[in-house]
């Protein structure tokens, strides 16, 4: 019997709204530009993260593709950090092109814009997919048959517009309280849906790697890849065919750090798994495909992959959050009216979910990631900023009605 690892990496940076004041509005549109060497500049944060991740995991999956037929990988990148790729480190994305013309990464679709607009407007959040499933085939000839939303957010609604949409494939949280009895290690049907299919996150073995890998106070620490491999083997008793690791792409190299020698410990893991003859690596489409469905998994409540919750609490857990969104929807129509194409942008950009992230107030923990991933001194100024391009946005869609639309 085959067991097969299924690794999908998620690639995704945001555009980060500056220090916009309400004296901006009405008189500069830039709500992205930042050059002032902080973690609000775009551009400076990329390529901090380009050359302490993207650049070193590239190279690495492009050996271990070389070094090992069988070893495959599944990646999902946003629009967003495509635009900001093909502006700063062009030589990123001629690494990721190399890697799907050996036909063993697969391309996971997603909204462009790494927006929550399913929950808001099922229009824009079409038009996401679709321009996103439009840039994946230009820069890489490839259309996605496999699909992830924004943060893996997942409820049975969703899976069945994935089915209707003709995906073959899609992604949610394995998570305990929806799972019960079962285990994440299996091909599922989403309630609801005919033909495709459902794969859940391994979130212990996933979380290991992406959140406790360099954790000193850890009971674990250090994880090498031979007890990595032992607990793979464990997680394959009975007779589960595969085991999803997700997790983000930064996890290499930003996230656990080189030093914590998080590459080296990727590298002899595949090494390691691989030794075995009945073990391989699947795309999320081969996963999907590699056995029948055991059953149907039902969510009727949203499942995400963040915070203790699991829920869109991170996002959508306190008032700010909530006005943000509320008011970003409300202009969809007078945007998308406009015809305007700098203005549609600028307003999709901020549809990007990472917005309403670094809205957060939660604490412990959770608080604390928040924290560290928010390039504001604190939530609330987080929301300012927001509000105020908001703002600015009002201000030209004014300036389009006075134009006689």
């Amino acid at each position: 019997m085959t067991r097969g690892i299924t690794l999908y990496l998620h690639i995704h940076q945001p555009w980060r709204v500056r220090q916009y004041s309400v004296f901006d509005t009405a008189h500069q549109h830039d709500y992205f530009a930042a050059s002032d060497g902080t973690n609000r500049d775009n551009r400076a944060v990329f390529e901090k993260v380009a050359d302490k991740s993207y650049r070193p995991m590239n190279d690495l999956l492009e050996t271990l593709l070389e070094r090992h037929p069988d070893f495959k990988v599944s990646l999902s990148i946003t629009g967003v950090w495509l635009e900001q790729a093909e502006a700063w480190a062009p030589d990123i994305i001629a690494q990721l092109q190399r890697m799907v013309a050996t036909g063993r990464v697969e391309i996971v679709a997603e909204t462009y814009y790494h927006s929550l607009a399913f929950f808001y407007s099922q229009d824009e959040f079409t038009r996401q997919v679709q321009l996103h499933r439009d840039r994946i085939q230009e820069l890489f000839g490839y259309q996605p048959t496999a699909f992830r939303n924004t943060e893996l957010a997942y409820n049975d609604q969703l899976a069945q517009w994935a089915d209707a949409a003709g995906y073959q494939t899609i992604l949610a949280e394995g998570w305990d309280p929806v799972l019960e009895w079962r285990s994440p290690n299996y091909v599922y049907q989403p309630a609801g849906c005919d033909t495709t299919r459902l794969l859940l996150k391994n979130y212990r073995l996933s979380d290991d790697v992406a959140f406790r890998f360099g954790n000193r106070a850890w009971a674990e620490y250090p994880l090498d890849a031979d007890k990595y491999n032992q607990w793979m083997e464990a997680a394959f008793a009975g007779d589960a065919p595969l085991v999803n690791l997700f997790m983000d792409y930064e996890t290499f190299g930003e996230h656990q750090w080189e030093d914590t020698g998080i590459f080296s410990f990727f590298e002899h893991f595949v090494a390691r798994w691989l030794a075995s003859e009945e073990n391989t690596f699947y795309t999320v489409t081969q996963a999907a495909q590699s056995s029948e469905p055991v059953g149907a998994i039902s969510m009727p409540h949203t499942v995400t992959w963040a915070d203790t919750e699991r829920d869109l609490t991170a996002w959508l857990g306190n008032s700010m959050q909530h006005e943000a969104m509320r008011h970003l929807f409300a202009l969809e129509d007078d945007v998308m009216r406009s015809g305007d194409l700098q203005l549609i942008g600028d307003w999709r950009r901020l549809s990007t979910s990472d917005h309403v992230y670094f809205m957060c107030t939660k604490w412990s923990n959770d608080g604390d990631v928040h924290a560290y991933f928010s390039p504001y001194d604190s939530p609330y100024d987080g929301f300012l900023y927001f509000m105020n391009a908001l703002r600015d946005i009002r201000y030209r869609l004014m300036q389009h009605r006075s134009g006689g639309w």
